[in-house]
């Protein structure tokens, strides 16, 4: 049986991509299987491989489209300014789009080691090219004595780290909004820069 009747591939493709995402972020890559996934979606296990050569394809599938995601969104908002202007909209930035894709970041960031060695250098070269950005701009602020860090690579993995935090504890409708949520953290962000 190649396709569930009613399925559709513009419906089918980006639901197994979806069910894929939280399966993995909750329960982990190695304790998916594809019919699991299957399952989920509604189709017959062999109908995924219509849409994905494997089960490792998938995961690389879901890392590069969110990496792209996130320098095309960076890219988008086109920031300009000095680099105390650029580090906020950064920091708003990463906080904002990493927010709305939670399980995304936590498989970005905690499933490298299940891919094979030639896709997670193609994910890790997507990584440093977003990760590039925030050190382009703490050494434009250090240039500038705006900011005074020994190591821009460092600070920089640092200040993503803090960032990232935020997916693990912010709701929406808690205490704090969104906006004071990117105003305490870009705070404490530009205070750990602080060249004075």
């Amino acid at each position: 049986m190649a396709r569930t009747q009613g399925s559709s591939s513009d419906i089918t493709g980006p639901r197994i991509r979806r069910v894929a995402e939280r399966l993995f972020a909750q329960a982990g890559y190695a304790a998916v299987s594809m019919r699991q996934i299957a399952a989920e979606v509604g189709v017959q296990a062999g109908a995924l491989y219509n849409y994905t050569p494997d089960k490792q394809s998938l995961l690389f599938s879901l890392m590069e489209r969110h990496l792209h995601e996130v320098l095309e969104g960076w890219d988008t908002l086109k920031s300009t300014g000095t680099p105390q202007e650029q580090l906020a909209a950064f920091v708003r930035f990463h906080i904002g789009f990493h927010l709305e894709r939670p399980d995304a970041v936590f498989i970005a960031y905690m499933e490298l080691r299940n891919l094979t060695p030639e896709n997670f250098a193609r994910v890790e070269g997507l990584r440093r090219r977003y990760e590039t950005i925030p050190e382009r701009i703490l050494q434009a602020g250090i240039d500038a004595g705006e900011f005074a860090v020994p190591d821009p690579r460092v600070a920089t993995l640092a200040v993503i780290a803090m960032l990232n935090g935020v997916n693990t504890w912010y709701r929406p409708g808690g205490r704090l909004t969104l906006e004071q949520v990117e105003d305490l953290y870009l705070d404490m962000v530009r205070k750990s820069l602080s060249a004075g």
